[in-house]
């Protein structure tokens, strides 16, 4: 059964002190589990608060969303349960080590199997030699690997990144890039990734542009 996400005619505002800002009108959009999608445009058009309403962390103005997996329409909760997040600040737990970092979203949904799990995933983003070091112990590209394997770790159904490697330099933002769409790919998870990098936009399956309220497919 396919997961979707579906967006219709949805819109987004928030007022200031003195205006009301428009972010976008209609947006209408199908996002699926078996693809990769990037999602690009200037600062300030709204691109993380579509992300935010697709991920179900927001509500539009305007419009409706809803979320589907395996079939069956669920609400907004369910869809968080089924989704990981990865953003540009790292946000790991200081006082845990790689390995405990990983471990605690499964811990919490009770897997006892968790850090055996958490190894593998360590191993597979290439950080098994890392496992007992905390974040300050870490590179920033290294506490962003350990940031894209939490995120993949409790199996998903969609991953939604915002400005993934907005903190990295460009060699290592390259080998994060390639290693969470290479992780999308292997595990059929969804990926939305909002970002300013067109050569990370080029890695996604479709690319979609937010420009002047419109959502318009782009090469």
């Amino acid at each position: 059964m396919q997961d979707t996400i579906e967006l219709k005619s949805i819109s987004h505002h928030f007022d200031t002190a003195s205006e009301r800002i428009d972010l976008f009108r209609d947006l209408s959009c199908t996002i699926r589990a078996d693809e990769t999608l990037a999602i690009i445009g200037p600062s300030g058009t709204g691109k993380s608060s579509l992300l935010s309403i697709a991920a179900g962390l927001e509500i539009p103005t305007g419009g409706d969303v809803s979320f589907t997996i395996d079939g069956v329409q669920v609400d907004a909760l369910t869809m968080r349960a089924n989704s990981g997040f990865i953003f540009q600040q790292f946000h790991l737990m200081p006082e845990l080590d790689a390995i405990g970092n990983l471990a605690l979203p499964l811990r919490l949904k009770g897997n006892r199997d968790a850090f055996e799990i958490a190894a593998l995933w360590l191993e597979k983003v290439g950080l098994e030699d890392r496992a007992r070091h905390r974040p300050h112990q870490l590179s920033g590209g290294e506490q962003q690997r350990v940031a894209v394997a939490r995120a993949f770790v409790t199996g998903p159904r969609f991953i939604f990144a915002d400005e993934p490697t907005g903190n990295l330099d460009m060699h290592t933002s390259e080998n994060v890039a390639g290693l969470m769409f290479d992780c999308a790919r292997e595990t059929g998870c969804g990926l939305v990734v909002v970002t300013h990098s067109r050569q990370l936009a080029s890695l996604a399956d479709r690319c979609l542009l937010l420009e002047t309220g419109q959502l318009k497919a782009t090469s």
